[in-house]
Parts: structure tokens; sequence; C-alpha cells
């Protein structure tokens, strides 16, 4: 099996949440050979139900496979990881009949990665969208961050985000971009029916091909005296608020979002 196909998983909570959901995609199963007792008490009701050989290993072996990772003392191989391409975003598409989509032009940081994909899980979001060569990719320590979702929650990484987005326009999936200096405010347009939300990179925000992508532009207003927001805590504002929104819409038989 390729390398593309495999991911590493590392953290107790993520590890743990993958032998509870999906322990069927677990390929490889290391434990720290001096790990704590508090720490191997976090997982020892569930590590029998990896059918596979546990191996215990010197805490050095385990940064390696983690590649930099915090790794807590566990670290599990996962089969089947890699996220989504064009096409297998396009195959997902092609079965959803409301599309939910963040789009995140840039992120490089893995931690911002990882919370916006737990937020993304929690939310509902269909898929999660990010260039190939622009985005931080998912890296041990955004699965870490992620704390288990990254492996419930799907992710495309699209090899060119501007073509790609015009694609979902065509669609018929409305894309909202986040821009400071946007005339309109976020909580004042309707987030119903098929949607994308776009945000930007940790320092730059949008790209300008980005924002020219976009239906429209919004701001989240800001009344103290920083100017923008951590990308992660900005998609949990936008995707809660879109939430509320698709809640109330199927309750009261609202259109799309025009």
């Amino acid at each position: 099996m390729s390398a593309r196909a495999r991911r590493i998983i590392c953290g107790i909570q993520p590890v743990r949440h993958l032998l509870e959901q999906q322990p069927e995609r677990i390929v490889g199963l290391w434990v720290q050979a001096d790990i704590g007792q508090g720490r191997l008490a976090r997982i020892a009701d569930v590590l029998g139900r990896f059918d596979g050989e546990l191996r215990r290993c010197p805490a050095g072996e385990l940064a390696r496979l983690a590649e930099g990772g915090r790794h807590q003392g566990v670290v599990a191989e996962l089969a089947d990881g890699a996220p989504l391409d064009d096409a297998g975003l396009d195959a997902l598409l092609d079965g959803t009949a409301d599309p939910f989509l963040l789009l995140l032009d840039g992120v490089q940081d893995p931690r911002n990665l990882g919370a916006c994909l737990r937020t993304a899980n929690a939310a509902g979001v269909t898929a999660v969208v990010a260039g190939r060569s622009r985005s931080v990719g998912l890296t041990p320590a955004a699965s870490k961050a992620a704390a288990g979702a990254a492996e419930l929650q799907p992710l495309a990484l699209v090899a060119n985000l501007a073509r790609c987005m015009a694609g979902l326009k065509a669609r018929g999936i409305v894309l909202v971009g986040t821009d400071p200096a946007a005339d309109e405010v976020f909580y004042e347009i309707p987030l119903t029916g098929p949607v994308g939300l776009v945000l930007g990179s940790e320092g730059e925000g949008l790209r300008q091909l980005t924002r020219r992508h976009c239906d429209r532009l919004v701001r989240l207003p800001m009344a103290g005296a920083v100017e923008s927001l951590n990308v992660s805590v900005a998609a949990g504002i936008c995707l809660y608020e879109a939430v509320r929104q698709r809640s109330a819409a199927r309750v009261a038989g609202a259109g799309p979002l025009r």
C-alpha cells in the first residue's frame, strides 16, 4: 500500500476515538514501553478492539513515527486515510442534496487546520476543501488538533482552489467569503441552501483570485482593537451561524440562499 493511502495518528484522544469508532481502519498500533499508568488507563478499556499486534517501543521511536506530533505515548497507523482529490470531491457532491462546505485558502498552521476539521465535523459540514499546494495538509499535528474528527470529516485537497470554486458555483453552490473590508456583515445574509464558506489564511486572508470567485464577501463585526480573528475561531463562528440559519430554515421550509 502506498504512503498516500496510510496516515499516522498520534495522541491519546485521537487514537482512543479511532479504537471506539473505527478500529478496523487501524493497521498498526504502538504504545510507549514505559508509558505511565495514568495515560495507559485512558485507553486500556478500548485496546481490545484492535485485532493486530500491539507493539511497545521507546519514546524516540514514537517521536519518529509521529513526525514531530505530540504523541503522548500512543501512535496508530490508519489505512485508507488519504484526503479526497478533485474527482473524489465531485463524487461526494454528486450524492449530496444540500451541500454545506468550508473552503480554506492557504491555511498553513496544522493546529488551525485540525481545529477547523473538528468544528466542521461538529457542524455537519459536507466537506472541508483546501488547495493541495497551499494547505498544510493532514499532518500528524493536524490530526492531533482535530482530536479524532480528522478521521471522520471529509477533507478534499484539490489541485487548484480557484478552479474548484468555479466548479462549485456551476453546481449552484453559493460561495461566501470573509473579508474585513467587505460592506456586508456576515450575520445579515442568508446561509441556507447549497453554500460554501470561504476563509483565508492566518496572516494574509483571502487571496485576490479566491476573493474574485466568491459570490458574496462579508465581514465579521469587530468591536475591539484587534483587526482579525484566528482562522479556526472565525470558522467556528461562521459555521454555527450557518447551522442556526439552516436549522431554522428546515423547520420553516424556507428556500435556498439567493
